[in-house]
């Protein structure tokens, strides 16, 4: 009986609007096509933000969406373990109209590589203890706040001044307490955000590597 390929989880973390998503998209979409649907899936931490429909609106509006707490890291590392011992998933949808998760969910396969990103995702041991690369996109702050600005608006549609005041009051301080520090853990680190080709090709290689 052959055994199941080994699978390779591989982080992409780093602040708010840092290039994470950009990054994992196009080396995902780059490498879909040789390595098909099995060989490569992608995961967001976002879809991992708690259930919080026991909450009002005005309370789900208040929460720290920035703080390791915010997230269901147990569940996602559960998933991730489940993944690796080739069985599926079924992902949790969140919304951020809402501030909290729809009832549905995305069946997700076991693949050989799996990209996850997020912003805290090397703040967590027991999350870094699932992954076999570990990335940290480091953006200076004034261009992930540039970036924000215009996600939110057109992609989230909020007003410039909820964008900037949750900036201030929770983004930067928790950036400084948990995103930043925990770069000592990365393998690799990318700067000039997510169309650094040299560091995707980079990537792209060690994946080709690990797939064969």
């Amino acid at each position: 009986m052959t055994q199941p390929s080994k699978t390779t989880v591989i982080a992409i973390a780093g602040a708010s609007a840092s290039g994470k998503s950009l990054f994992a998209q196009t080396i995902y979409q780059e490498l879909l096509s040789e390595l098909g649907p099995d060989g490569i899936s992608i995961i967001k931490e976002d879809s991992y933000y708690r259930e919080q429909s026991h909450l009002t609106m005005d309370e789900r509006i208040q929460t720290n969406y920035d703080h390791p707490n915010a997230f269901e890291h147990e569940l996602l590392s559960a998933q991730l373990n489940t993944l690796i011992t080739q069985q599926h998933i079924n992902c949790p949808v969140y919304c951020y109209k809402t501030h909290t998760r729809t009832e549905q969910t995305v069946t997700v396969k076991p693949t050989k590589i799996i990209l996850v990103e997020g912003i805290l995702l090397l703040s967590n041991p027991q999350l870094r203890d699932c992954f076999d690369i570990k990335v940290y996109m480091d953006t200076p702050l004034d261009i992930c706040l540039i970036r924000r600005i215009e996600r939110d608006t057109k992609e989230r549609e909020r007003s410039l001044e909820s964008i900037t005041t949750q900036y201030l009051t929770t983004v930067r301080p928790m950036y400084y307490q948990f995103i930043e520090p925990s770069k000592a853990w990365a393998d690799l680190i990318v700067t000039r955000g997510g169309k650094n080709r040299m560091a995707i090709e980079v990537l792209k290689a060690k994946i080709r590597q690990l797939s064969q």
